[in-house]
């Protein structure tokens, strides 16, 4: 009993510490994003509360979910369950199947019923979707809700430099933050001097490439000189460039170890070596949002 008591004390410690050492980034619409967040990509439904409860215990107040991962419900869950609403920052995005500026606005409260909130801090379009030619309309329904007081910043995901200029020449309204899939083999530096000059922030998903970065021996290298995993030297990367980053797992000792990457900092040579590693043409692992036009 006294060992599972100080086993209790610790992860308690861990989470006080890395809660406090989790910076915030300031967003063009005055809001502030922890930058660091869990995601909940491919996690079913059951499994989301779990997770995320882990994920709060161990300090992340940032959490990513989405209508088209079906796990609503699960994440909600566990957000009811005793942290401070007011501490939280939650961000859903909308899924294709309801592009529309009515659709959008239904989907809208979709989310908050399942989810079980009043509002929600963050809401996305999912997909440009650029075929269906919706996302302009779905894009003026993000503002209304922001206008309107019923959620605090919009954004997009998976928007190309095309897409953004379309909405921002359109509508007049810039998205605060665009989530894209972005790691040591797909750096995506080709969009980042756009994102700057418009004052999108980026936001990380797949932070790990959906691990095939983790078999590199580069970053097993770089990671080995401070003791650290080869993931955790990756998210230290993104830190270092004022990226958001949002890792995901159902694990909770590899949650926790997520989070224990702001007692080290990568050199100048450790981050040549890993700029080094881009691959634009092949190391993109998930779909291409010119070409992804899928119903969901």
């Amino acid at each position: 009993m006294q060992q599972n008591s100080q086993a209790a004390v610790g992860a308690d410690s861990r989470a006080a510490q890395a809660l406090s050492s989790i910076p915030l980034i300031q967003l063009s619409d005055g809001n502030a994003i922890p930058q660091v967040g869990f995601g909940v990509w491919q996690v079913p439904n059951e499994e989301a509360t779990p997770a995320v409860a882990q994920a709060l215990a161990s300090g992340y107040r940032l959490i990513d979910t989405a209508q088209g991962y079906d796990n609503e419900e699960g994440v909600g869950a566990a957000l009811r369950d005793g942290i401070d609403r007011a501490s939280l920052f939650v961000t859903s995005k909308l899924r294709t199947k309801s592009l529309g500026h009515d659709e959008a606005l239904r989907g809208y409260d979709e989310s908050l019923e399942k989810l079980g909130l009043d509002h929600l801090d963050m809401f996305l379009i999912h997909w440009p979707a650029p075929k269906l030619d919706k996302y302009v309309d779905t894009w003026r329904a993000l503002v209304r809700l922001k206008r309107e007081g019923r959620v605090d910043s919009i954004g997009v995901s998976n928007f190309l430099p095309e897409h953004l200029e379309r909405i921002i020449g359109e509508t007049g309204e810039t998205p605060v933050i665009n989530q894209i899939e972005l790691h040591p083999l797909y750096q995506q530096r080709d969009v980042r001097d756009f994102h700057h000059e418009h004052n999108i922030q980026i936001e990380c998903y797949s932070p790990l490439g959906t691990g095939t970065v983790l078999k590199n021996p580069v970053l097993a290298d770089i990671a080995a000189q401070y003791g650290k995993s080869p993931a955790q030297a990756i998210l230290r990367w993104h830190l270092q460039q004022e990226l958001v980053v949002i890792p995901k797992s159902v694990t909770p000792e590899r949650i926790r170890e997520n989070l224990e990457i702001f007692d080290f900092e990568l050199s100048d040579d450790d981050m040549r070596k890993i700029a080094a590693l881009d691959d634009p043409e092949s190391g993109k692992t998930g779909s291409q949002p010119a070409e992804f036009n899928d119903l969901f």
